[in-house]
């Protein structure tokens, strides 16, 4: 190559693009590339029901293109939850969701809500869009809804919120996500993310479908990724006023929902049976590991109250999140440590099979007391 043609200037990132941090998801091996049991990435221990697998199989041939609307599983969703189809869009994950709504919304100049600890795709999308991420402090890692509207200015144009909040499983009630959204300005955009409400129990849930039936500034986002078993299809969604899902249709891809994703979350949508087994492993098995750890007495892991698949715990005494995170992959287990987000004091564990969240409850325990 030419002196003449290496000095010339090479394409420059915008510098919002270059500040990004690329998301970085659960791993699946250890540091020697040795395979483990994967625990660090919320999915659902029981696979994928056999009915989506089953429609994922009868598929019309991948010569042809997916229905660009995701017509029937749209239709689906807004008949299982209580909602008009035209007001529902179809996402690549609710991940494509989330960066629509910040893209949708916000640009150069104007700023972006979320909580310490939320969700690192949020942080993602604010920047990719050149906004300005603005993060509001926790209470005792969940959400404060007061610190969070002491942030909000006339530049903020998007407020993220997950509920319940990944990765530390802390969740609003349904008085204070009214109360949140009752004293955002009208003109700024409050998205629910709700990946993991299939988990909370319906005597729970937050009010924010009823929020976004009713208000042109709200917008609610879910995910077959969890529940559902559909984490490699990439099948998520959401849900708000029409001028909300008209902007977010406008923006998203053309046939993001492959034939095969719309079908097998189509499928699994029905599978009831696979849904309710799901939803009561993970209560029961939550439950029980939780309890192990509290039995654990004072050798300071602390395990955070959560709504979703997976439990948060604090490493405050003598054994380190570091040093529990490296003796369970030598164990054969890999969990989520988040040093990149600010909780390296903490591991992230998916609530796996009951076999699988016993051993590491029993190599915690050993750990702790070997450490002193």
């Amino acid at each position: 190559m030419s002196e003449t043609t290496t000095s010339k200037p090479a394409p420059a990132p915008k510098p919002w693009i270059e500040a990004i941090h690329a998301y970085v998801p659960g791993k699946s091996a250890g540091a020697d590339g040795r395979p483990l049991i994967k625990l660090s990435a919320n999915e659902n221990p029981l696979g994928t029901s056999e009915a989506a697998l089953a429609a994922r199989l009868q598929t019309v041939p991948p010569s042809l293109y997916p229905d660009p609307d995701s017509r029937a599983l749209r239709e689906a969703i807004a008949a299982r939850h209580g909602l008009e189809a035209a007001r529902v869009v179809m996402g690549t994950g609710s991940d494509e969701i989330l960066n629509l709504a910040a893209q949708g919304y916000a640009g150069p100049g104007d700023e972006v809500i979320y909580v310490r600890y939320g969700f690192a795709v949020y942080d993602i999308a604010a920047r990719r869009c050149g906004a300005t991420p603005v993060v509001a402090p926790d209470a005792d890692y969940g959400t404060d809804v007061d610190a969070l509207l002491g942030l909000v200015t006339e530049k903020t144009r998007v407020v993220f919120l997950a509920n319940p909040n990944n990765p530390t499983g802390s969740y609003l009630p349904k008085g204070e996500i009214a109360r949140l959204h009752a004293a955002l300005p009208s003109d700024v955009l409050l998205v629910i993310d709700q990946a993991y409400g299939e988990y909370v129990p319906a005597e729970d849930e937050d009010g924010a479908f009823a929020l976004a039936a009713t208000h042109e500034n709200v917008l609610v986002t879910r995910t077959f990724s969890k529940i559902f078993g559909l984490a490699g299809e990439r099948v998520g969604w959401g849900t708000g006023a029409p001028a909300i899902i008209d902007t977010l249709n406008r923006i998203r891809g053309p046939f993001n929902v492959s034939v095969t994703a719309q079908a097998s979350a189509l499928a699994a949508l029905g599978d009831t049976a696979f849904i309710e087994r799901s939803y009561t492993h993970n209560l029961e098995e939550r439950a029980r590991f939780v309890g192990k750890l509290e039995a654990l007495g004072n050798h300071g892991l602390r395990p955070l109250p959560s709504q979703a698949n997976f439990v948060l715990v604090l490493f405050e005494g003598a054994l380190s999140a570091e040093a529990a995170y490296n003796g369970l992959a030598e164990r054969g287990y890999i969990v989520r440590w988040l040093p990149g987000q600010g909780l390296p004091q903490a591991l992230r564990f998916t609530i796996g099979k009951r076999v699988d969240m016993d051993a590491m409850a029993d190599a915690l325990a050993e750990m702790a007391e070997a450490a002193g």
